[in-house]
């Protein structure tokens, strides 16, 4: 479906001894290895580097700050740890996937899932009944679309998720489960579906339990991000914070 690259901020001989290691046959990748010696910005990926129109590319990357000039063609990943010390690093302290014997799950881990969005965004783009130029289409377009169909249906309240001080449009949870296609408010009603906490103690949490609507951790929005379809809620229970604490 894809024509598919390496891309990595590590050096030369690194990126190709991966690309070795993950394609000893030259099957995907090829010599389509590029790496930070090749990148036109200091501390940045860029598409310049790639063959290819930037309206019919897909980026996968576990760390979104690289892609600052292409995060509409961005898929965040989760991070892949499989060594323990590869989780210290980014101050994850559970039994690594090397310590339990096993990878990510073949059906359900992230790969497997991400997969699926591809075969999704694959199929919207060459959709052949559509009536416009096919050169005219844009990935990045078919990528709003999948995913402003992930919290679709979903309104959402947050209580105890950020400081009054703060202003609840401009928070980053707030702006990605708008992009997942929820509608946020500020107000209670009984159009709310969702109301997202960190403590169920709070006026709002309580009023969910009362009328029968979710109750969900933030951690519910992240998953939904990361794994790009909405995920059960009672899998991200809400705690009283002083237990947590």
């Amino acid at each position: 479906m894809f024509e598919m690259y390496v891309y990595t901020m590590g050096e030369r001989p690194y990126a190709i001894e991966m690309a070795r290691l993950l394609d000893p046959g030259k099957i995907y990748f090829d010599s389509r290895v590029i790496s930070q010696a090749d990148c036109t910005q200091k501390h940045q990926k860029g598409l310049d580097v790639v063959l290819g129109a930037e309206s019919a590319v897909i980026i996968l990357d576990d760390t979104e700050y690289v892609w600052r000039q292409h995060k509409e063609n961005l898929i965040l990943m989760d991070r892949y740890h499989y060594f323990s010390s590869s989780g210290r690093s980014f101050n994850i302290n559970n039994r690594s996937l090397s310590e339990l014997r096993r990878d990510e799950n073949e059906s359900d881990g992230a790969l497997a899932t991400i997969l699926e969005v591809l075969k999704r965004i694959h199929q919207l783009f060459f959709d052949l009944e559509r009536d416009d130029d096919l050169m005219r289409r844009d990935v990045r377009q078919v990528l709003k679309t999948v995913r402003s169909e992930v919290l679709k249906g979903c309104k959402l309240l947050f209580s105890h998720v950020w400081t009054v001080d703060q202003q609840p449009e401009k928070q980053k949870l707030w702006e990605v489960a708008q992009e997942l296609g929820a509608i946020c408010c500020k107000d209670l009603d009984s159009s709310v579906t969702h109301v997202v906490s960190t403590d169920s103690r709070t006026d709002k949490s309580r009023w969910a339990v009362k009328h029968g609507k979710f109750l969900v951790h933030p951690g519910w929005i992240e998953a939904a991000n990361f794994l790009w379809r909405r995920q059960p809620e009672d899998s991200f229970p809400v705690n009283d914070s002083k237990k947590e604490h």
